[in-house]
C-alpha cells in the first residue's frame, strides 16, 4: 500500500499540495486526474522521492520514502517522469537495461538480460532494441521508456502522464499495456492521466485532485459523475453508459 499523511510542497508563499492525505490499496491501475495546477504531478513526485516533501511522510508498504536506502526504494517503486531527456545516444536494449541498475550496478548478469527482453516484449518492442531511440516514432519513443520502468521489476509503477504527446491509437495500446501490467502481472499502477475518458476506461480507482487538495477519492463509477466532474474541473460534463462503461462528453 502506498500511504501518504498530510503531504505538503511549496514552492515561495505558493503550496502546490496541501496537507495531501491518501491511502492507495495495492493491485489494479489508479488514475489522478484534475485540472493543470492541481498537483497532481507533485504529489507523484513526493511520493516517489523525485521531490522532496516540506511536511508530511509517504510511504510504500511501510517503507518510509523520505529516510529509505535508494536501491530497497528502487526495488518496490518505479516512476516515469513526465519529461525524459537524454544526452547520450543510446538504443532500446541500452535505455531498458537501466531499469536493473538498482539490482546490478552495472554488472549485468543472465536474468537482469531475461528482464530486458521481457520488458521489450511486453511493450511490443520486439525488432527495435537495436534502434535508436532518435530513431523512433513518439509512441515507440514512449514505449521504450515504460519497458524500461517495466525492467525494474517492482510492485509499483508509477507514471507521471504517460500519454503527453501520442495520438489517439498509441494513447489507447499504452493504457492497454497498462492495463494488462496490472492485470496479468499484478503490477500496481498509479498514473497522471489528463484524458478523464482514459481515466474513466481503464482504472479502477481515481483520485480527483483540484487546487492541491483530493477531493474525491473512489471506483471509477463513483467519481465518474457529472456533479464531481463539475466540482473539479468547472465545467458542466455529461456522462453516458456505453458498453457498460461510464463516457464523458463536454462540448459547447
Amino acid at each position: 500500500m502506498i500511504e501518504a499523511r498530510e503531504v505538503t510542497k511549496r514552492y515561495g508563499d505558493t503550496v502546490v499540495v496541501d496537507g495531501v492525505s491518501l491511502s492507495l490499496p495495492r493491485g489494479g491501475i489508479t488514475s489522478l486526474i484534475g485540472p493543470n495546477g492541481a498537483g497532481k504531478s507533485t504529489l507523484l513526485g513526493m511520493i516517489s522521492r523525485l521531490l522532496p516533501m516540506d511536511a508530511g511522510r509517504a510511504s510504500v508498504d511501510e517503507l518510509d520514502v523520505a529516510t529509505a536506502p535508494s536501491d530497497e526504494l528502487a526495488r518496490r517503486l518505479s516512476i516515469l517522469r513526465q519529461e525524459n531527456h537524454l544526452t547520450a545516444r543510446l538504443t532500446v536494449r541500452d535505455l531498458v537495461s537501466f531499469g536493473r541498475y538498482p539490482y546490478t550496478k552495472g554488472r549485468t548478469t543472465a536474468e537482469d538480460l531475461a528482464h530486458v527482453t521481457r520488458a521489450i516484449g511486453y511493450l511490443e518492442l520486439d525488432g527495435f532494441e537495436e534502434r535508436y531511440l532518435d530513431e523512433l516514432s513518439g509512441g515507440q519513443r514512449q514505449r521504450a521508456f515504460v519497458a524500461m520502468v517495466l525492467a525494474q521489476d517492482t510492485d509499483y509503477l508509477l507514471l507521471d502522464e504517460p500519454l503527453n504527446n501520442l495520438d489517439m491509437r498509441h494513447a489507447r495500446a499504452m493504457m492497454r499495456i497498462l492495463r494488462r501490467a496490472a492485470s496479468e502481472l499484478g503490477k500496481s499502477v498509479v498514473v497522471v492521466l489528463h484524458d478523464i475518458n482514459f481515466a474513466a476506461w481503464y482504472s479502477d480507482r481515481i483520485v480527483a485532485m483540484r487546487d492541491g487538495r483530493v477531493r474525491h477519492v473512489g471506483p471509477s463509477a463513483e467519481i465518474i459523475r457529472p456533479e464531481v466532474l463539475r466540482d473539479i474541473y468547472g465545467i458542466d460534463i455529461e456522462v453516458i453508459e456505453l458498453r457498460g462503461q461510464r463516457v464523458c462528453l463536454f462540448y459547447d
